[in-house]
């Protein structure tokens, strides 16, 4: 009896344990089958980028071609926007795709640079000016560069179709291409995009109002020039004068070129690591940035104002107007903007930071106003300001009224009459308008919290 017990709880233990490996491998399957669902959702998701990748970069090459037969500013301004809208439709499509960016960077430039130049094209054409045969040649640049593209998409979309490869596996290829030999699929593969990118058409050097003109590479601060170089140790001893230490607590942290070449210092103080920045024309303090904590807040937003305020003056930083500010845990920066004949110039901008907790400035920013700043020739307003305001939206009230100096997207500067208005809810705008022209220039945001102020 003892053995046919035995026996019974062995086959019935047996028979659990069976049952758990299938309810194991019932579950094993199921998220099999989950998984192998997530990865064709994932290869068709990747398959419709590339699809829309290539579609887009046809229509982009469709409205550049268009461009080059318009002729009256309304034709050109519509044809450039639609230049726009494709350009972001292929940049999108591109940024879904599985592939590290840097194998497509000359395709994003390219793509960036064609949309952002043709929304200046458009925007200038819906002020009612004619384009230039300087525009015409860019744009002639820009299609038959797209031509090429074009072509190069639909060649790597053709090799995928025909070597049975989805798109979503030409990365790993390419990634492990040593490991797979002679396969001729990764070979083809690999290939198509490489040389796709890596023979990628030069791209046209396009001048005009925008982030991706030519000229903004080759910047050069304003308010160095002419002046003279120092050496590291002049520098050292300029950033703890700057900040009021002794020269041997602050160590060197090399050097940094670019078009604003600096020394770079840092010392250790106060539970925080100090950084420091000095250019090596001139010696002025392009940076200061304290690591410490901070704690608490004790001191208001509006003391710590006057003390950002003291302390750019005390530098030597005179004629700057408090402009906005935001509030970082413990930690207020101010933003402050240089005048001149009570003109705000926008570009010329310094950032102070202070700790709440004991007053002490714990950053400092200035390569704006390096810049940027110099004596300007500051023409007189061609619109008056009785004029100027007939541009802003009846659905706004005018709070208040400034000159201002703007900054363009190209790094050019602007004239502007500014207005703070407010609409029927109790937000904020700036609008500014071109004091030559009349033209509206910019809508900036107000977005204003207990932390502080943002123009959006």
């Amino acid at each position: 009896m003892k053995i046919n017990k035995r026996r019974k709880k062995i086959v019935l233990l047996t028979s659990y344990i069976l049952a758990g490996f299938v309810v194991l491998g019932g579950a094993a399957y199921q998220n099999h089958l989950q998984a192998e669902a997530y990865r064709l959702q994932l290869e068709n998701g990747y398959q419709h980028a590339f699809d829309e990748l290539v579609s887009g970069v046809g229509e982009l090459d469709s409205a550049l071609q268009k461009t080059l037969y318009a002729t009256t500013p309304s034709m050109v301004s519509s044809v450039c926007a639609e230049v726009y809208g494709k350009a972001q439709a292929a940049q999108y499509a591109l940024g879904e795709l599985p592939f590290s960016s840097y194998k497509y960077q000359n395709m994003s430039s390219f793509i960036s640079k064609v949309g952002d130049y043709a929304y200046m094209l458009s925007k200038k054409a819906s002020s009612g000016s004619e384009s230039t045969e300087e525009d015409h040649q860019n744009l002639q640049k820009l299609s038959d560069t797209a031509s090429v593209l074009s072509t190069n998409l639909n060649q790597l979309m053709w090799d995928t179709n025909t070597s049975g490869m989805s798109v979503a596996k030409i990365e790993n290829l390419s990634d492990s291409a040593s490991k797979v030999g002679d396969d001729a699929t990764s070979g083809v593969l690999q290939d198509s995009f490489s040389v796709m990118e890596g023979e990628f058409p030069e791209t046209p050097s396009l001048i005009y109002d925008g982030p991706f003109s030519s000229h903004i590479a080759g910047m050069t601060p304003k308010l160095l020039e002419d002046k003279s170089d120092i050496t590291s140790d002049e520098a050292l001893k300029k950033a703890a004068a700057f900040i009021g230490m002794k020269s041997s607590a602050i160590k060197s942290n090399g050097e940094r070129g670019g078009n604003l070449p600096v020394y770079m210092f840092y010392a250790n103080v106060g539970g925080g690591t100090v950084s420091f920045e000095v250019t090596k024309k001139g010696g002025y303090i392009s940076a200061v940035f304290n690591s410490r904590l901070v704690k608490s807040s004790v001191i208001s937003a509006d003391d710590a104002a006057k003390i950002a305020s003291r302390f750019l003056s005390k530098k030597g930083y005179k004629n700057m107007k408090q402009s906005y500010q935001m509030k970082t845990g413990n930690t207020l920066t101010i933003n402050f903007a240089y005048t001149q004949n009570d003109v705000i110039c926008y570009t010329d901008l310094i950032k102070v930071s202070v700790a709440l907790d004991n007053g002490n400035i714990v950053g400092f920013e200035s390569q704006g106003y390096i810049m940027n700043h110099a004596d300007r020739d500051i023409p007189a307003a061609k619109v008056s300001e009785k004029d100027a305001v007939k541009k802003v939206s009846s659905y706004l009230k005018v709070l208040s009224h400034n000159m201002a100096i703007i900054p363009t997207a190209g790094k050019n500067e602007v004239f502007c009459h500014e207005f703070k208005c407010e609409n029927g809810n109790g937000s904020h705008y700036i609008v500014y308008v071109n004091a030559q022209t009349g033209n509206e220039e910019k809508i900036l945001i107000l977005q204003e919290t207990d932390q502080g102020t943002l123009a959006m």
